[in-house]
């Protein structure tokens, strides 16, 4: 992303065929199963907002007409520190719509080593094989539908997203927010090999979950408010 991209840039732009004396829609990179925003927030608020129906509706509204994306469709982004140069901060319901935010840190002494010893081999980009498809990733969403919650999970899934709500020092978390949640959860379990969410599991997810909806201005790092939140809030089970 740069400061001069526009929003059709990324939605895409109808275009006037003199021969057929017809407009015809050029659909923009959003228009794919996984669109790689990489330093998202060199982009002005306007483009930002070009994202919300998309990441929200899986669908995009353009001259009149709503258009379906690609199924399934999501948005992974890298952003810059705030303090860089030509960065703006995004809007918190544009956050409010990534599921998580990681930080991967550096490599360790021993991975970099690696990856300057294999630097001089060339590029590795030709070693790199397909891991999965758009079929596949649908049938593991799907399998969640399986993955059982009991209502005392949910209500200490809800006791830590009202224990946000009471509070002056972070943003609430909204109900977007205790969905995610639920959701990253059962993705924890599944992972783990269970078809049954537990405490532990919303406990694992919870920091990535909500720190970058507590806290939109928090560096990538840090967890303080959700770890504060969890330590405050009691554990039933």
């Amino acid at each position: 992303f740069t400061s001069d991209l526009l929003p059709a840039d990324l939605t895409g732009i109808s275009i006037y065929d003199a021969r057929s004396q017809q407009f015809h829609f050029q659909p923009g990179p959003v228009f794919s199963q996984v669109l790689l925003a990489d330093e998202i927030n060199r982009a002005s608020p306007k483009t930002q907002s070009a994202l919300l129906e998309a990441m929200e509706e899986r669908q995009v509204s353009t001259d009149g007409q709503t258009r379906p994306l690609p199924s399934p469709f999501f948005v992974i982004a890298t952003q810059n520190p705030l303090f860089h140069a030509g960065t703006s901060a995004l809007p918190e319901s544009q956050l409010d719509r990534f599921l998580m935010r990681l930080s991967l840190g550096f490599p360790e002494r021993a991975a970099e080593h690696q990856l300057l010893v294999d630097d001089s081999k060339g590029s590795r980009l030709q070693f790199l094989t397909q891991q999965l498809d758009g079929n596949t990733l649908q049938s593991l969403q799907q399998r969640l539908g399986s993955v059982t919650v009991s209502d005392a999970v949910i209500d200490y899934l809800l006791s830590l997203v009202d224990a946000s709500r009471s509070r002056n020092d972070m943003l609430p978390l909204s109900p977007r927010a205790s969905k995610a949640l639920l959701r990253a959860s059962k993705a924890h379990a599944l992972i783990t090999g269970r078809d049954f969410v537990t405490a532990d599991d919303v406990q694992q997810v919870f920091p990535s979950v909500a720190e970058h909806r507590l806290d939109p201005r928090s560096s990538a790092a840090s967890h303080s408010h959700s770890e504060l939140l969890l330590e405050q809030t009691v554990c039933p089970l």
